[in-house]
């Protein structure tokens, strides 16, 4: 039954109705049924089984045998998924679409301070930026195992458009293995950022700067479960905004000091 209702919620989640998911799944238990053996299968009202049959039939998710009764049979899984898959990405495309013609503000200077609690969120944010780069990227990495994979591609990326890119780790271990990952980047060990400190129950993880506009500050805290740690930021995105202004200085201050012991 758990399965039933697992399949039931993935389906409706995916743009079925929660009729048309259940009389699906039980298409899918009984091989062919007539509406009645549907109705007792699914808990759907027998009046209301035809109609989310039809429905079904127009989505090309069931076929319909023209015998008296009439009897349902649910196609293939794969092909079945294949279709439904098919139809959520057209309504993403839909949505994107439709999106993007929206008129964007004419500005996003002191667009304020934003706050990100999901770690994928946190890596979607940092590689929108950094796939925005045009001329600098200054990135403090406090914890090299939040920096996914993709965050890497992009830092790539940027060194390959010709963007100067400079990061700071913790250790040497680290250094070596973003100096074969990302090689046209400067990358240097500052030992302070293998010393940090928890502030509020949460500890500094990564720390951005693209085109002394950008900014993602980052940090991890545990989770509500044992071992699980969850990474926050916050963001903003303009040259005169304090937090931009702050962080500049901040990086600023660490590359001068930097140079000055080289």
């Amino acid at each position: 039954m758990a399965k039933t209702e697992e399949a039931v919620t993935a389906l409706s989640e995916l743009g079925l109705t929660e009729y048309e998911a259940r009389c699906f799944v039980a298409l899918t238990k009984i091989t062919t049924g007539t509406a009645k053996e549907i109705s007792q299968v699914s808990d759907v009202p027998r009046s209301r089984v035809y109609d989310t049959i039809e429905r079904l039939d127009r989505k090309g998710l069931v076929d319909i045998q023209q015998s008296d009764p009439r009897e349902y049979r649910a196609i293939e899984i794969e092909t079945a998924c294949r279709r439904i898959r098919e139809n959520y990405d057209s309504r993403i495309n839909t949505a994107e679409n439709a999106l993007e013609q929206i008129e964007k503000p004419d500005s996003t200077e002191d667009a304020g301070v934003w706050s990100i609690s999901e770690t994928d969120h946190v890596s979607d944010r940092i590689v929108t930026f950094l796939s925005n780069a045009e001329e600098s990227i200054h990135h403090l990495v406090a914890a090299d195992e939040v920096v996914d994979d993709a965050i890497r591609a992009e830092l790539r990326s940027a060194t390959d458009r010709g963007v100067e890119v400079v990061l700071e780790v913790p250790t040497e271990d680290v250094q070596a293995a973003f100096e074969e990952a990302i090689p046209d980047a400067t990358v240097v060990v500052a030992p302070d950022l293998e010393t940090t400190h928890a502030v509020y129950s949460e500890w500094p993880a990564q720390l951005l700067l693209v085109d002394h506009e950008a900014v993602v500050a980052a940090a991890l805290k545990e989770g509500g479960l044992p071992d699980v740690v969850q990474e926050t930021a916050i963001w903003t995105y303009g040259h005169d905004h304090g937090l931009a202004v702050w962080i500049r200085e901040l990086l600023d201050d660490r590359r001068a000091i930097r140079d000055r012991d080289d």
